[in-house]
């Protein structure tokens, strides 16, 4: 079977405009694809670099496979969309060329002066954009991304002697607070430690625009032992074949010119330009990252174990759709219609077929997840509507059920699922402190485990407890947990008549 390469996948030699530090499944998915789709509309008419942001191991497979194959891949998008099952495939064929930071940094340096650069695109994880002291060295990269990119603007600045005209965009995807103002705080850093200068700091910080930005999109990537079968129907072999979610959204701060020079949006691209994030990731944290906390530890009890099969439980579904709709919905604070809007999608992107999201993966660390995710929207729905929301009160007690556990070892804390026929133990996984609390407390009767842990303001910021009617609400939840399982509590908190009259 032949390998796709640029003799064969339809390769235009476009002038470069983008270079990207970072080579992984998700960047090749979400950005690289949206740029080759923008370029096949002639809406952006330029090509990537990508730059290996880590030292090539020996015998490292996608490297080897980027040289191999011309840096020509095919990404798949399939699953969910506007109600029916999609499957698209497209051969990405604006990529020129990869380099190693480590093994070819002069020849990464010599990118700098590329005339027609505008963009810089980076995912170096959430542990990338930091600073770290070290000396500047001229014939080596710095240890740290931000530092990699200081070198890199430096020489730049250098080479087109601090012309303001020659600033680069940069967007970084890395998911933390702010991304973009934290990386240019992190370069002007280096400047500063390094003595490059007061006018290459005015370059920074007026020639160069730092966009925060919010990402989402799903990127299984590989598709492993599937891939043989759809080299077949593809006609050829393709190593770096990376398979993600349809479903796709990229929010930029745009500053002024960033449209301009980056209109993937004009290509139908879900390219979206504000002048702010915030509330763009409050919709996702609240809605698709607050609805995946709100269930995950209840539908495990329940016997399921991944999203999918929660989706096709009646009794899960249920309690997903009203904490969406009648819960979180109503406290956020963008356009109806647009928050209506992409929780449909979101419910959509859970019914994939195609991603099997396992729920032990979803509940690492869940109580700082509540914390962020579910928190917010108790608390407003309390603010705005005077009583308790009942679903999001039941996801509070479902985590005191899931993390109920004497077993503490190996940096994990042992619990024990019992439905039906299922009974076994499962791995609970959060910082050491967490962990030993849940180990002492769950012990106890289900008023006092629910006070012990409400009460814990270094786990939610604030003690809970001071929240009208929300202990007595987890309480009863969890005695009925305790009681009857979580699937027949459920079923109650929807007919409340079968738990006794009066009981919310």
């Amino acid at each position: 079977m032949k390998t796709i390469n640029k003799e064969n996948s339809g390769y235009q030699d476009r002038a470069v405009k983008v270079v990207q530090f970072g080579e992984g499944n998700f960047l090749r998915a979400f950005a690289d694809e949206m740029i080759d789709e923008a370029n096949e509309q002639n809406v952006f008419g330029g090509n990537i670099v990508i730059l290996k942001p880590t030292p090539v191991r020996a015998g490292s497979g996608t490297f080897e496979s980027f040289r191999r194959q011309e840096c020509q891949y095919t990404v798949v998008l399939r699953g969910k969309k506007e109600g029916h099952t999609v499957c698209e495939k497209r051969k990405i064929t604006s990529v020129k060329e990869i380099l190693s930071i480590y093994d070819e940094w002069q020849a990464v340096l010599k990118l700098a002066a590329v005339e027609s650069l505008k963009i810089v695109i980076s995912n170096t994880t959430e542990a990338g954009i930091i600073y770290k002291e070290e000396k500047r060295d001229a014939e080596a990269p710095p240890s740290t991304y931000p530092g990699k990119l200081t070198a890199f603007l430096y020489e730049r600045f250098e080479m087109f002697h601090g012309a303001a005209d020659h600033g680069l965009i940069i967007l970084p995807v890395e998911l933390i607070e702010d991304n973009g103002d934290t990386l240019r705080n992190c370069v002007l850093h280096y400047a500063d430690v390094w003595n490059l200068g007061e006018k290459f700091a005015w370059w920074i910080e007026n020639a160069c625009t730092f966009c925060n930005t919010l990402v989402d999109r799903i990127v299984p990537g590989f598709p492993g032992d599937e891939a043989q079968t759809m080299w077949e129907e593809l006609g050829y072999r393709d190593d770096l074949l990376d398979v993600a979610e349809p479903f796709g959204l990229w929010v930029i701060e745009d500053k002024g010119n960033v449209r301009k020079d980056f209109p993937l949006d004009l290509a139908g691209m879900p390219v979206m330009f504000a002048e702010s994030v915030r509330p763009y990731k409050q919709r996702k944290v609240r809605i698709l990252n607050g609805a995946h906390t709100s269930f995950a530890l209840a539908s495990f009890l329940a016997g399921n174990d991944d999203v999918l099969s929660s989706m096709k439980d009646e009794c899960i579904r249920t309690h997903i759709m009203k904490v969406l709709y009648e819960e979180v919905l109503p406290t956020l604070t963008l356009p109806e219609d647009e928050v209506k809007a992409f929780a449909a999608a979101v419910i959509e992107r859970f019914e994939n077929p195609f991603i099997k999201h396992q729920l032990l993966s979803i509940s690492l660390n869940s109580v700082s997840k509540w914390r962020e995710r579910c928190m917010p929207s108790l608390i407003a729905y309390e603010e705005k509507k005077g009583r308790i929301p009942e679903h999001l009160a039941f996801s509070l007690a479902a985590l005191l059920q899931f993390y109920t556990g004497s077993e503490l070892q190996d940096g994990a804390l042992t619990g024990h699922r019992k439905c039906g026929e299922i009974s076994e133990t499962y791995q609970i996984h959060d910082d050491q402190a967490v962990l030993e609390f849940f180990a002492q407390s769950s012990r106890n009767c289900a008023a006092d485990f629910v006070k012990n842990t409400l009460e814990q303001s270094r786990f939610w910021g604030q003690d809970l407890t001071q929240i009208p009617g929300l202990a007595r609400l987890v309480t009863e939840d969890l005695e009925n947990i305790r009681r009857v399982g979580v699937r027949s509590a459920l079923e109650q908190l929807e007919r409340p008549e079968e738990a006794g009259e009066g009981k919310r």
